[in-house]
């Protein structure tokens, strides 16, 4: 009988980080990877000294775990986690449980969570947040699957995970792939969040005129404010002190300008289409990135398409004020659309998410870690059917009070030519969802005119539905 606690299967350095994390709090750890020389080097350079098995066989890896086994897969998503698992269930007795711990569609982890309990093995799928460090030091952990299997795994996982004023930064999210599905979104509002720091960025850089010194002044004082307090502003504004070795420039104007990205904000954008969810800020995130990926045809195009010739003055800071509160309204619309798609899903997938618990546990560890996630999780706290966080009283009250500087700041933009996607994205969103009429009724005009989509009237009660003969 093996006397190991846990069991990590991939030693990148998300697994590494994990596996350490374990042993450190506690638990005795296995760990196997396909490579036997990054187990080997692993072992040298990280686990010296430690409570640690290296297996090189998956025999040994899984004969060496106490059980019931309890086994953290940490590869690459997609068929990589197939074949491991298809690997492993031979070599596991009844009541063995498997998690994946990477970014896995949803709804891959539905079919996982099925064909697996169907043989009387367990599995779970768990989304992981905090990149390197937050893996080694106290992740944010959204897991799904059976609350008994949360249960089971609760003493390791609230040990590991980051820890807030008002506890660990895991909870059970919901059956099947709810764990997978809430990172997913998380993801997308990460998108969401990079991609209106990035333009606030460039606004400032291009029609400000700030230096990166400046820059690193601005975003180290955001920083400091509840508002916009969050660990992309922080690194942000660590970012634009860093130096080039080689050239002595500031090393982020020697990166170039092309986003890569690993398919959660797509799949959170396909899914949010499939649901009839508006996510038009991650929406503009990711086709953001996208755009940036064809850096060659856009150096060809400016060659060729001119902006407007603008002679640009402000008062620099009130211009630096205005782009802060445009920033954190559409901050506040981004995350809306998140925790909008997050509730439509709940109802869809039976998944009764407690969107309180979500803003919470991403509170420490995360990404998307912030300041104000508390007054998120105390908005729906209060008010749990909450439709959309643009109707709880603080954040109503916050953009009320600071839309006259975003929409200074989106007409500005558009002067310049300064592309402004995601700012732009939050505010029409805000726009549509504030207004009471909107211009669809000549889409449906137009549906009926050449399909017989048919329509409703705004004088007979909402479902009675007509079709005009319109050409007669």
């Amino acid at each position: 009988m093996g006397q190991q606690k846990f069991g990590v299967i991939g030693l990148a350095v998300m697994g590494e980080n994990l596996a350490l994390n374990v042993e450190r709090n506690g638990f005795p750890i296995s760990v196997y990877n396909r490579s036997g020389d990054k187990t080997d080097k692993f072992m040298a350079e990280r686990a010296q000294g430690k409570n640690v098995h290296a297996a090189h066989t998956l025999e040994d890896f899984v004969q060496s775990l106490e059980r019931p086994r309890r086994i953290l897969v940490m590869v690459k998503a997609g068929d990589p986690v197939d074949k491991v698992i298809e690997q492993l269930k031979p070599l596991l007795d009844k009541d063995d449980m498997i998690i994946d711990g990477g970014n896995s569609l949803y709804e891959d982890t539905e079919r996982r969570t099925r064909d697996l309990e169907a043989t009387g093995l367990g599995f779970m799928g768990m989304g992981v947040s905090g990149g390197e460090e937050g893996a080694l030091w106290g992740p944010s952990l959204m897991p799904g699957g059976t609350e008994a299997s949360y249960k089971e795994l609760a003493p390791i996982l609230t040990k590991i995970a980051a820890q807030v004023d008002d506890g660990p930064c895991v909870t059970y999210i919901g059956p099947g792939g709810a764990g997978h599905y809430v990172k997913m979104v998380h993801n997308g509002i990460e998108y969401g969040d990079m991609q209106l720091i990035a333009e606030a960025y460039d606004l400032l850089k291009n029609a400000v005129g700030v230096s990166n010194e400046q820059l690193h002044e601005i975003f180290a004082e955001w920083n400091t404010a509840d508002e916009l307090n969050s660990f992309l502003i922080e690194i942000t504004a660590d970012i634009f002190t860093k130096k080039d070795t080689e050239t002595r420039n500031h090393l982020v104007d020697m990166i170039v300008d092309s986003a890569g990205q690993k398919g959660t904000g797509r799949w959170t954008v396909i899914n949010a289409l499939e649901l009839g969810v508006a996510v038009p800020t991650i929406t503009a995130a990711v086709n953001a990135r996208i755009m940036s990926g064809i850096k060659d045809e856009r150096v060809a195009a400016s060659q060729q398409l001119n902006g407007p010739s603008v002679n640009y003055i402000c008062n620099t800071k009130s211009m630096i004020n205005q782009v802060r509160d445009a920033l954190y309204c559409s901050k506040i619309c981004s995350y809306a659309q998140g925790m909008a798609l997050l509730s439509a899903a709940s109802k869809e997938f039976n998944y009764n998410l407690n969107l309180g618990e979500c803003a919470r546990i991403w509170k420490g560890g995360c990404i998307i870690r912030a300041g104000f996630l508390n007054k998120i999780k105390k908005a729906f706290d209060e008010n749990s059917s909450l439709p959309n966080l643009l109707l709880a009283p603080e954040f109503k009250q916050t953009i009320l009070d600071r839309q006259n500087a975003w929409r200074k700041v989106v007409c500005t933009a558009g002067k310049l030519g300064i592309p402004v996607p995601a700012f732009s994205a939050s505010l029409d969103y805000f726009d549509s969802y504030r207004c009471a009429t909107l211009p669809q009724n000549l889409t449906q005009a137009q549906r009926d005119y050449f399909g017989a989509h048919t329509y409703e009237r705004i004088d007979k009660p909402r479902g009675e539905f007509i079709h005009t003969e319109w050409t007669k």
